[in-house]
C-alpha cells in the first residue's frame, strides 16, 4: 500500500467549495496513485477505505452519465459488485445507497454475462431497453445522491486518517 499524502491547505480550500470537491481531493490523489485506472496490479496501492471512496466516485460518474448499463459496460461491474462496496457504504453511514447497490447487484448477478459482453454501439444502446429494470434504481439514486454524498463526506471528515495522511503546512 502506498501512503497517500494530502496537504491540509488543499482540503481546506476544497471544503469551502463543497462536499463533492472535498471528496475529489482524495479520489483525485487515488487516481493519480494508481495511474488513472484501477487494475489488478494497482489494487494493492490503496487500502479498503480508499477503494470504497474511489468506487463511490466511479459509481456516481458512471451512473449519472449513463446509468448502470454504462457502469458495467465500461468495466466497473466487478469493482462495484464483486467487492464489499455496498457494505462499505453502510459502514460509512450511507444506508440508502447500500440498499440500492444490493438491489442492483441482484440484477447484475442474474445477467452478468449479457451485461459484460463486448457490444457494438447499437447493441450497447439496445441494452438500455433490455435492462429498463435499472431505470427505477437510477431514479432512486438521483433522488438520494446529494444526501448520501453528504453522509459520506462527513464520514471521511471524521475518519480522515483512514483515507489519507494529512500534511500540515
Amino acid at each position: 500500500m502506498k501512503e497517500i499524502i494530502i496537504k491540509d491547505s488543499e482540503l481546506k480550500k476544497a471544503s469551502g467549495e463543497g462536499m463533492d470537491e472535498f471528496l475529489a481531493v482524495f479520489t483525485d490523489k487515488y487516481l493519480e496513485t494508481v495511474g488513472g485506472t484501477v487494475t489488478a496490479e494497482t489494487m494493492p496501492m490503496l487500502n479498503g477505505y480508499q477503494h470504497s471512496l474511489l468506487a463511490y466516485r466511479i459509481f456516481c460518474e458512471e451512473v449519472c452519465s449513463g446509468g448502470f448499463v454504462q457502469l458495467i459496460q465500461n468495466g466497473y461491474g466487478n469493482y462495484i459488485f464483486e467487492n464489499p462496496f455496498a457494505k462499505s457504504m453502510r459502514i460509512f453511514g450511507a444506508e440508502k445507497l447500500s440498499k440500492l447497490i444490493y438491489k442492483a447487484h441482484k440484477i447484475y448477478d442474474a445477467h452478468k454475462k449479457e451485461l459484460e459482453k463486448e457490444t457494438t454501439d447499437e447493441e450497447f444502446n439496445a441494452m438500455y431497453v433490455d435492462f429498463e429494470v435499472f431505470d427505477e434504481l437510477e431514479e432512486e439514486f438521483f433522488d438520494m445522491e446529494e444526501e448520501q454524498t453528504s453522509i459520506i463526506a462527513h464520514y471521511v471528515d471524521e475518519n480522515m486518517g483512514m483515507f489519507a495522511t494529512i500534511e500540515k503546512e
